[in-house]
């Protein structure tokens, strides 16, 4: 298993600009969190795992995956077809998005071996031109299969939680988060990490 990857620079830069953060992260320890770092099948599990129970979601992506005889390609999700990939638990519509990736992968008209030398601002411009992927999906994708170390994702209600529990506020309006994210820069990704767990 791949995990996400940060040590001593990331966590000696936010425990010097924020005294709470430095405090949690001292309480709660090192986080290994799993990465995918193959673009494809993280695509498209991100797809199915949308506004589903993570159990749920386990059973869906196995199911696809074995479907695909244990390689999941654009060209293997394709050769699948639509009606199979629905018997796998998912909704018709969630098909078409999967599908609709693997078609754009095939065509060329998404290069993901490209995604890597792009900037955040422009994968997540690219990912959010598929449909079924909006920016929090980019976001997570940009964390948990390109490494980006500066993602902080303003889309996420556990982030959210996380920084209101940490430093007590009753309500997070866009502004005030937008100075945590400053201060947490350029290891966003590292401080979120953190406020995941927080956020529990």
């Amino acid at each position: 298993m791949q995990i996400f990857q940060y040590g001593d620079t990331e966590i000696n830069w936010l425990s010097k600009r924020d005294k709470r953060l430095a405090q949690a992260i001292e309480q709660i320890g090192r986080i290994e969190r799993a990465t995918m770092p193959d673009l494809f099948p993280a695509l498209i599990r991100c797809i199915v795992d949308q506004q589903i129970s993570t159990a749920a979601a386990r059973t869906v992506n196995a199911r696809i995956v074995q479907l695909c005889d244990g390689q999941l390609t654009a060209d293997s999700l394709l050769a699948a077809g639509a009606a199979d990939l629905q018997r796998c638990g998912t909704s018709m519509k969630k098909v078409q998005y999967m599908l609709g990736v693997a078609e754009a992968v095939k065509s060329g008209q998404l290069d993901l071996t490209a995604i890597a030398t792009m900037d955040d601002a422009q994968v997540i411009q690219t990912l959010t031109g598929l449909k079924g992927i909006g920016v929090w999906t980019a976001e997570m994708l940009m964390i948990f299969s390109l490494g980006r170390p500066n993602v902080l994702s303003w889309g996420d209600l556990a982030i959210q939680r996380g920084i209101m529990r940490l430093y007590r506020h009753k309500t997070l309006p866009r502004e005030r988060f937008e100075r945590y994210r400053r201060r947490y820069s350029p290891y966003c990704s590292t401080a979120s990490l953190y406020l995941w767990a927080l956020s529990k």
